[in-house]
C-alpha cells in the first residue's frame, strides 16, 4: 500500500523514515515533539523530504532522484487535523458536499448518504461550524474527508482537545471505518490506549526513526 524511505531535516530535528505499510490501521505513538506531524505532512506532501521516495500504491508520489514530487492535491491522501476545520459559513451538508463535488463520479469510493449514516451526521446536517461540539465537528471533518475519496487517511492525533467524554464519543466512529470501509489509515497519537481500542498494529517514533513493538516501548 504506503512504502517510505526518506530523510527530513529542519533545523536540530531530523526525521529518517523507513515505512512499509500493508495493514489497513497502522497506528504510530510518540511524546509531543517526536515528529508525529511532520511525518504525516511529509506523506501528504506539505513538507518536502531533502531525499528519499514516497510510493503508495502503484503511483510513485516522491522520488528525490529522479526530481518527482506530486503536489498534495493530486495525492489522493487526506489528512485530518487536531481540530477540525470546517468552513465557517457553510452548513454541515455544504461542507460534506463541498469535497464531494471535487472528486468525478466514476471516482467516488463511498457515497453521501452511507458515510452520514457511518458518523451519524443526519441530525446535525443544517447545523453551521459554530452550532456543533468540538467532536461533532471533528466527525464531520472525518465525513468531510472520507468524501474526497481518498486512497490513504492520515489523522493526526485528531481526538486532541476534546474531553474525556467527547474523545469516548469520538473514538468508536474510527473502529466503524476500519471495520465498514476499505481504507488505509494511519492514526498518530501519544495516547497508545487510543490504538490499543482500534487493534492498530503500532509502531513507536522516537529520536526520528519509527521501531516495532511500540506498546513495550511506550
Amino acid at each position: 500500500m504506503l512504502k517510505c524511505h526518506f530523510l527530513y531535516q529542519q533545523g536540530d530535528f531530523s526525521l529518517n523514515v523507513e515505512l512499509e505499510m500493508q495493514q489497513q490501521l497502522l497506528g504510530i505513538v510518540g511524546a509531543s515533539g517526536s515528529g508525529k506531524s511532520t511525518l504525516l505532512k511529509n506523506i501528504v506532501g506539505l513538507l518536502k523530504p531533502q531525499q528519499g521516495c514516497i510510493q503508495l500504491n502503484e503511483q510513485l508520489l516522491l522520488d528525490t532522484r529522479q526530481h518527482i514530487h506530486i503536489p498534495m492535491y493530486q495525492r489522493k491522501i487526506a489528512l485530518i487535523f487536531q481540530q477540525a476545520l470546517l468552513f465557517p459559513h457553510m452548513n454541515v451538508q455544504q461542507n460534506l458536499r463541498y469535497a464531494e463535488k471535487l472528486v468525478d463520479k466514476s471516482e467516488r469510493k463511498f457515497q453521501f448518504d452511507d458515510i452520514v449514516a457511518l458518523l451519524d451526521l443526519t441530525a446535525l446536517i443544517q447545523r453551521k461550524a459554530h452550532q456543533l461540539s468540538g467532536g461533532e465537528a471533528q466527525r464531520v471533518s472525518i465525513g468531510r474527508a472520507l468524501l474526497s475519496s481518498p486512497h490513504l487517511l492520515l489523522l493526526d492525533e485528531p481526538l486532541t482537545g476534546l474531553d474525556r467524554s467527547l474523545k469516548q464519543q469520538v473514538l468508536p466512529f474510527f473502529k466503524r471505518i476500519k471495520e465498514q470501509l476499505d481504507l488505509p489509515m494511519i492514526y498518530v497519537t501519544h495516547h497508545p490506549e487510543e490504538l490499543e481500542y482500534l487493534e492498530a498494529d503500532t509502531m513507536l517514533l522516537s529520536q526520528g526513526r519509527l521501531q516495532r513493538n511500540a506498546m513495550d516501548c511506550a
